[in-house]
């Protein structure tokens, strides 16, 4: 049984690396070295290798045995494959709660979309990212289906990327419209309506970013 402490390492070390190539710290085409890794975050290398495998399995690295080891470059069939899941399971949780979302859960929705609408005004990538995950979350919490959740968790990072670019360009303003007609769908209570909006925005994510 694999020991708690070497459990957390692994999830402390692919949550840093992860999160390094996100954020692009870590660009495309970066080796990554896990001997270097190991020392620059301060763990041993079991975890550090732990977590490159499943970074690869989940598309964020590439390795090549015996040759290299690197970060996978931001290719348009991945942003669009990851984004074509995401927006499927955005529109499971539309679908479940168009029809029921209080009026105080649609502000949250419009509170953060503010705050998305400064940010990008701003040229504030980082918080740009974090109101609109915050958008995005308010009708995925109120279907409370943990699958879904999963799923958007495991391939949100492989569209991250391609999201920096949008939210530094002048498409931004438009998913800042976009949000606001999927806020109105849901306030209004129309399902289909709000399911055509959420679509138009996860399309927009792929068609609006010159990668």
């Amino acid at each position: 049984m694999e020991s708690i402490g070497r459990h957390l390492l692994r999830d402390a070390a692919y949550g840093r690396i992860r999160g390094a190539i996100v954020d692009g710290t870590l660009a495309p085409g970066a080796a990554l070295r896990p001997d270097e890794l190991a020392e620059r975050l301060g763990l041993s290398r079991a975890p550090i290798r732990d977590a490159i495998a499943r970074l690869a399995s989940e598309g964020l690295v590439e390795t090549k045995p015996q040759s290299y080891t690197r970060v996978t470059e931001v290719k348009p069939k991945d942003v669009e494959d990851a984004a074509a899941v995401l927006g499927a399971m955005h529109d499971l949780a539309v679908r479940n709660v168009a029809g029921s979302l209080t009026g105080e859960v649609v502000d949250r929705m419009r509170e953060a979309n503010v705050r998305f609408a400064a940010a990008v005004a701003a040229g504030d990538v980082e918080g740009a990212l974090a109101a609109d995950d915050e958008v995005h979350a308010v009708p995925l919490l109120a279907y409370g289906n943990a699958a879904a959740t999963g799923t958007v968790e495991r391939y949100t990072p492989l569209v991250r990327r391609a999201e920096r670019l949008l939210f530094t360009s002048p498409q931004a303003t438009r998913s800042v419209l976009l949000h606001d007609q999927l806020i109105s769908a849901l306030a209004a209570r129309d399902v289909e309506g709000a399911v055509a909006v959420n679509a138009e925005i996860w399309g927009h994510l792929h068609h609006s970013v010159d990668l």
